[in-house]
């Protein structure tokens, strides 16, 4: 019951700053890549928790694995057992409860650094930060049940809660400031689109926001998962 399943989407990813914290906790991490062929556990009895982390993919996609892995959230929501999609695992999570993932209608995209707001419900559960790190060109609608607690100005959808033990949030808590290079090196095509700020500025304001989204990961992590053996 101390391991935490972890799902990623590319051969070198990794779930970076907030494995570190899990990790710190005294969880193992059981990485599992269900793209490649690795199979996902039908209970979560040696599990403690899960969380899918995000991709270049889309979850309105065909492809099997982006299939499975939305069916498969039915697991920890139906055994109420702590989950968290983050980015793409977000939008997973949105699909398995009905909700519709969008391109946003003037094709406008976050990636950097970018205002959020909490709602009423949200300011009573964490410090936020004033600015977050994005990277994506889809949001997530509000399924039936689920809590907002989040809002941005160009995808309103930022964070919500479904039930105790469930979270789907859109930003990227968990980037490093070499996972940042990389993609800001890699994809650097992506930093053209309508919204995307430039490659400069993720660095800049990295140094001004970032520590208050490591603060607020924190609090999050011991809301969702507890402060483990610390």
């Amino acid at each position: 019951m101390r391991k935490i399943l972890v799902i990623l989407h590319q051969e070198n990813s990794t779930p970076g700053r907030v494995g570190s914290l899990l990790e710190q906790r005294g969880f193992e991490l059981d990485i599992r890549k269900p793209r490649f062929g690795e199979t996902l556990p039908s209970h979560m009895d040696e599990h403690a928790g899960a969380i899918i982390f995000g991709g270049p993919m889309s979850a309105n996609d065909g492809d099997d694995f982006v299939k499975r892995e939305i069916d498969w959230i039915s697991v920890p929501l139906k055994e109420k057992k702590p989950f968290v999609g983050i980015c793409l695992g977000a939008q997973m999570m949105t699909k398995q409860l009905g909700g519709e993932v969008k391109l946003h209608a003037d094709g406008l995209v976050e990636r950097g650094y970018y205002e959020i707001t909490p709602t009423e419900c949200g300011k009573g559960m964490f410090q936020w930060p004033g600015k977050v790190y994005q990277w994506h060109k889809e949001g997530f609608s509000l399924p039936k049940g689920a809590d907002l607690l989040a809002t941005g100005h160009y995808f309103a959808n930022q964070a919500m809660r479904y039930g105790d033990h469930a979270y789907a949030i859109q930003f990227h808590p968990e980037v490093t400031a070499q996972m940042m290079l990389h993609w800001t090196t890699v994809a650097a095509d992506m930093l053209k689109t309508a919204g995307a700020r430039p490659k400069g500025d993720h660095f800049r304001e990295r140094s001004a926001y970032d520590p208050d989204v490591e603060r607020w990961l924190n609090q999050f992590l011991d809301v969702w998962i507890g402060k483990g053996l610390v």
